[in-house]
């Protein structure tokens, strides 16, 4: 089944997020349909905060590691597009597209010293030119916008959130990602603004998948979570090796 195809099931898509080889194989043995990379946790292996401090080509060898060594789609988290020209954004897509990528998250805020939205028409117009450039190159890539503004906690979310998904539906974009939405309330009304696919992130109140299903949601997530977890897995049990003095806890 090809890509987009995957977000027109009954359930919902759930994204193997993964950031090297390793976690990508994990996400192929437990049987994942497809994996999405998370820019966080591949900035934080090579020392870098989130909002685009690596290069892209840093971003891209991993890329392109997971992709000779694994058989799932893979979709791309490009963050703001490592671009701030529609032209620049598509070379960029263009070679994770000959390295079989399949699809990107492209997200409508960007990092300075902070996170901040960056202004919808300035970014619909932006997403657009993408889109029609992407056309031209016959690069048929989903294109999985992200809106920040729950993320940010913005006032009124709900709302900004619906305007954007309408600005962003007629410039192009195949799906809409909204991290950090809860609410049950919220997930209908976004769902229902819209006829495309809804994503969401893992979050502590985040309903079930049951739930989430009879809302209409059809792609799921976690983010950088279970690499944060892990980590902090690793710290937990090191910890235990040295106050017991006993390699015990390993096993």
């Amino acid at each position: 089944m090809k890509f987009k195809e995957l977000h027109n099931q009954e359930k919902p898509l759930l994204i193997g997020n993964v950031w090297d080889v390793q976690s990508a194989k994990v996400a192929e043995k437990l049987n994942f349909k497809a994996m999405g990379t998370s820019s966080s946790a591949i900035a934080a292996l090579l020392g870098y905060n989130d909002g685009e401090e690596m290069e892209f080509s840093e971003l891209e060898y991993f890329v392109k590691r997971i992709v000779l060594n694994t058989d799932l789609p893979l979709s791309v988290d490009l963050e703001s597009g490592y671009g701030r020209k529609p032209k620049e954004i598509v070379n960029n897509m263009k070679r994770l597209w000959d390295l079989g990528v399949v699809g990107i998250n492209i997200e409508d805020s960007i990092v300075n010293k902070n996170r901040v939205l960056l202004n919808a028409y300035d970014f619909s117009k932006t997403l657009s030119v993408v889109t029609k450039l992407l056309e031209k190159e016959r690069i048929d890539m989903f294109i999985n916008v992200r809106t920040d503004t729950f993320l940010l906690g913005e006032e009124n979310a709900l709302e900004e959130t619906k305007k954007r998904i309408g600005l962003y539906e007629k410039s192009g974009a195949n799906g809409i990602f909204a991290p950090c939405i809860e609410d049950e309330t919220d997930i209908e009304k976004i769902v229902t603004c819209t006829t495309l696919p809804i994503n969401v992130m893992s979050m502590p109140n985040l309903p079930n998948f049951d739930t989430l299903t009879r809302l209409g949601v059809k792609r799921l997530s976690t983010g950088n979570f279970l690499f944060n977890r892990m980590y902090d897995q690793l710290e937990e049990i090191t910890n235990a090796v040295i106050s017991q003095e006993s390699f015990n806890p390993i096993f």
